[in-house]
């Protein structure tokens, strides 16, 4: 493919002026084409960093990425619910859920194929059984498919907003109210692109209740139920009503709190899930405790 760049490319870095042509491949793989001699920039192979001119000529040879698939490994898991179809784990904090940015190993879907003989292959050769997701540093209970139709079933229950999914959460500062409703769209944040934001008027619908479980001289303990499943939800939730998470530098909390031991991770846990068994259609509650670490330093206050 030959490009020559123009007012739009001048000034981009090479890679992202690619990318932005090309939107149907990722901008991984580009700098990956770019650090293989894929690209020439006026004849010459370049770096992905390289500053576009308006008139470069820019010739791009694709190749097709090599086939990933996710390989186990044996990382212990707590198994906090099982049966033919599905499988509950208990997933501690600091661990991926699957690979992705730079993170190939370690992850729960290395553990699981590790530990389990089948799983579904709906979500792919790199998330078999994943029907939802948790945060990195967010511990709680997991869900799991081990079979195709389980993961269909499933699916289509968290599509319906029919799966209930209660966290438990400590933010900064006194929430005076025994309870409420926060509902405001997310979106990407356009001005730091690894964070999610509440403060636009566009964005994907998303809703969370909370209630007020224990209150402390400068923390707030609380249950949150979201009705839906958007990303970073319920930290870019409660940090726009100015109560960060416990521990989410990213969402405003402080890195420290004075007095207190550090927390090397952000104070969200998630406690409960219920839903249909795939296949019976009966209803399936697994609750997760409080992740030890947690209750320890909420212990100290």
């Amino acid at each position: 493919m030959r490009f020559t760049a123009d007012e739009n490319d001048a000034g981009r870095r090479l890679d992202q002026a690619l990318a932005a042509r090309l939107p149907q491949f990722s901008r991984a793989l580009v700098q990956a084409w770019i650090k293989a001699g894929r690209v020439l920039v006026n004849g010459r192979p370049s770096r992905p960093s390289q500053a576009v001119r308006s008139g470069d000529a820019l010739e791009v040879e694709p190749a097709a990425p090599p086939p990933l698939r996710a390989e186990p490994e044996p990382i212990p898991l707590t198994a906090l619910y099982e049966d033919a179809d599905v499988v509950a784990i208990d997933k501690p904090a600091g661990m991926v859920v699957h690979a992705g940015a730079g993170i190939h190993a370690g992850t729960v879907v290395n553990a699981l194929l590790g530990r389990f003989a089948s799983l579904s292959g709906v979500g792919g050769a790199l998330r078999p059984g994943i029907v939802h997701r948790l945060d990195r540093y967010t511990s709680g209970v997991l869900l799991v498919a081990k079979t195709d139709a389980a993961h269909r079933a499933l699916a289509a229950q968290f599509a319906a907003r029919e799966v209930e999914k209660v966290y438990l959460a400590l933010v900064h500062g006194k929430i005076e109210r025994a309870g409420g409703r926060i509902d405001k769209p997310i979106a990407r944040d356009p001005a730091r692109r690894v964070r999610m934001t509440a403060r636009l008027a566009s964005g994907r619908a998303a809703w969370s209740e909370y209630r007020v479980l224990r209150r402390f001289e400068r923390f707030t303990y609380l249950e949150v139920r979201i009705g839906t499943g958007r990303t970073h939800q319920i930290r870019v939730h409660l940090a726009s009503l100015s109560h960060p998470v416990v521990g989410d530098r990213l969402y405003g909390a402080p890195a420290r709190v004075e007095g207190l031991p550090p927390l090397e991770r952000f104070f969200l846990h998630a406690h409960r899930i219920r839903f249909r068994q795939p296949s019976t259609g009966e209803p399936v509650e697994v609750i997760s405790p409080l992740a030890p670490e947690l209750a320890a330093w909420m212990a100290s206050l």
